[in-house]
């Protein structure tokens, strides 16, 4: 089994994912120190307890996630759930790796060009770069690529990828042949979508002010689930750490319905 130094590996993470092009909600990268050298790696979308826990079973040296720990305004105190997973960390000298925004925008690896392959989205591109709006880029830009579906043959499609029914609003009549998505908790957005001209905007969560959105400009909305959305980007980052720099990793889904 090849193995690499963790700092070696957390080099390798920040140059391909380039966390300093964006100004995130948690700090990016190595965010608890354990081992030295990494030989087996645990991949889930959050750092919680619970995969945590299965990384001990699994006898990794480090847990990469997309939702990592210390958020901003979150309480600095370590208390609670919070002191629970840290000191587990720690007790078992797991390193724990987190990338949030790198990870939803990266052009190969990324959780919206992961959801595009997963619900059949052809994203635009200019000059080899996806076509993009909204803040750091992080709402894509594309097309079904049957051409054109409804809004409620998309959300069928969605409910059969991604096992998890979406929320649609919207005509579900309504003809569907540009698409904008954002993975996770990406309605704050929306208006960027309107803006674009796009017939739906796809991201995981919804908020009381996107349905009189949609309803007055016509553009439908989905909301598909923030984990749901959210649970191909750390697959294949994962899938790249095993072709790219030799190590084992394996993904563990924890299951959560929001």
């Amino acid at each position: 089994m090849s193995e690499i130094f963790t700092q070696d590996l957390v080099k390798w993470l920040d140059e391909n994912l380039k966390p300093h092009l964006y100004q995130d909600y948690a700090p990016n990268g190595l965010q608890v120190q354990g081992r030295s050298v990494i030989k087996k790696v645990i991949t889930g979308v959050t750092a919680s307890q619970a995969l945590l826990e299965k990384a001990i079973e699994y006898q990794a040296d480090a847990v990469i996630v997309h939702h990592g720990w210390f958020w901003k305004n979150e309480d600095v105190r370590i208390l609670g759930a919070k002191y629970q997973r840290i000191a587990l960390a720690i007790k078992h000298d797991l390193n724990i790796i987190g990338y949030h925004l790198p990870l939803d925008a990266h052009p190969e690896w990324g959780n919206n060009r992961q959801l595009a392959k997963v619900l059949d989205l052809q994203p635009f591109y200019e000059d080899d770069q996806p076509q993009t709006c909204g803040r750091n880029g992080l709402v894509w830009q594309g097309s079904v690529v049957t051409g054109e579906t409804t809004l409620a043959d998309l959300g069928v499609l969605i409910s059969q990828r991604l096992e998890r029914e979406p929320l649609l609003i919207g005509d579900t009549d309504k003809v569907i042949r540009k698409v904008a998505w954002c993975t996770g908790g990406g309605q704050g957005m929306f208006q960027d979508a309107i803006d674009a001209g796009v017939d739906v905007f796809i991201t995981g969560e919804a908020s009381e002010p996107v349905y009189h959105m949609a309803r007055e400009s016509g553009v439908a909305f989905i909301a598909a689930g923030h984990h749901a959305t959210e649970r191909y980007g750390i697959q294949a980052l994962g899938n790249a750490l095993v072709d790219r720099v030799g190590i084992a990793a394996t993904f563990v889904d924890i299951p959560n319905p929001v």
